[in-house]
């Protein structure tokens, strides 16, 4: 039987997420803050208010906030929320291909075409893009957003809180860290520092 669900918010991430929701999860609505979003939103299902999240206490919630502009503040706005962990659910698209020997999070949202292989590890917190491939000994610190159509290849670690943008590719074993930002389609073929931000190909550190 499907569990009920909640999205928070109501941005492209959540909207794209009902389309990965399969026979898992039956949508309530979503929530917002944003009073002006409030009323009846895509295919007519309702945005609430946080008070939403009382209203329907035995409905899970995928809480998706985030941009290349506001992803630092990520775990600021989801642990605001004030929900156990325990009721963030964990949305996978019928089409993604997540190996059993993978490892996944909490309140983690991986979109159609997906591959994510062997023993990757994905952490809590996370949204993965379409069409992206994370490979064999990876590692996605929680709190990150991965783009559409990344490669992220074998023996990588990707910091928390990090943003790696649509069409990026990272060579083996590079560590990226915590806070980084990864433009599109950038190649990064050495380390990132913490909080660094990088574009190109091959990738730069820039600001």
């Amino acid at each position: 039987m499907a569990k009920s669900l909640l999205i928070f918010p109501y941005n492209g991430n959540g909207i794209e997420a009902v389309d990965c929701l399969g026979e898992s999860y039956q949508l309530v609505g979503f929530v917002d803050d944003t009073p002006e979003k409030q009323g009846t939103g895509v295919s007519g299902y309702p945005v609430f208010s946080r008070a939403a999240l009382a209203e329907f206490p035995d409905s899970a919630v995928l809480a998706v906030p985030g941009s290349p502009t506001s992803y630092r503040t990520r775990r600021t706005v989801v642990e605001g929320l004030r929900i156990s962990e325990d009721r963030f659910a964990r949305v996978i698209h019928p089409s993604a291909r997540v190996s059993p020997m993978a490892v996944l999070g909490r309140n983690v949202l991986i979109m159609a075409g997906v591959v994510i292989t062997s023993n990757a590890v994905i952490g809590s917190h996370v949204c993965v893009l379409p069409n992206t491939v994370i490979h064999h000994d990876a590692a996605i610190g929680d709190w990150s957003l991965v783009g559409s159509n990344v490669t992220i290849t074998g023996h990588v670690r990707v910091g928390e809180n990090c943003y790696v943008g649509s069409g990026c590719s990272i060579i083996n074993g590079v560590q990226v860290g915590g806070g980084a930002l990864l433009g599109l389609d950038s190649t990064v073929i050495r380390d990132v520092p913490a909080g660094a931000k990088v574009v190109g190909s091959p990738g730069r550190q820039i600001g």
